[in-house]
């Protein structure tokens, strides 16, 4: 009897434990553009309004998810993963949000960041995934492939949505993107 009481307490207390290691907060939000095949791996984190960010569960692969939920410039319901190697990217996007609510403006100020070479690049064939909508039922996965300074002549596709596949959107730039037909 006494055994069982002390592996019963210990049970309670390395429960307890556990869970007072888990991260504050709902993950599902956060994680809810993640691929199925990558979710469990990837690192969670929370952006502050100073551009800096929390990490909200430590990740084992390259995927790193944010919800920006509420967000100025995002839909009531968004997520976003991508590669670790873009977060600085992202900060200054959010950074930028943060100065520019009008999206004419802060696509004139990026621009303007594009001509003297101070844009961040994203990691070159890193993914994007964005899932967002009216809330979380409501939702559309959007999926790019990041291809800085890439054009339709060097990666041999088009630069438009014509022929209905896969097409490089922002040809030149650091944002050289490949929009993915149906997302």
């Amino acid at each position: 009897m006494k055994q069982t009481f002390v592996v019963g307490i210990g049970a309670v207390v390395l429960s307890a434990a556990v869970f007072a290691q888990a991260p504050a907060g709902n993950l599902d939000k956060a994680l809810a553009a993640a691929p199925a095949s990558m979710k469990d791996g990837a690192m969670v984190i929370k952006w502050k309004a100073d551009g800096s960010y929390e990490t909200l569960r430590p990740g084992t692969n390259r995927l790193v998810c944010y919800d920006q939920s509420g967000d100025p410039t995002e839909q009531p319901f968004s997520s976003q993963c991508t590669s670790v190697g873009n977060l600085e990217r992202v900060k200054q996007n959010k950074e930028y949000e943060a100065k520019e609510a009008d999206r004419t403006k802060r696509e004139a100020m990026l621009t303007e960041l594009e001509k003297t070479g101070k844009r961040v690049k994203p990691e070159f064939g890193s993914v994007f995934y964005t899932k967002s909508g009216k809330d979380m039922e409501n939702t559309r996965l959007h999926v790019t492939i990041a291809v800085p300074g890439a054009t339709a002549q060097s990666l041999g596709m088009p630069d438009n949505a014509k022929m209905g596949g896969a097409w490089i959107m922002a040809a030149g730039t650091t944002g050289a993107h490949i929009m993915t037909p149906g997302s």
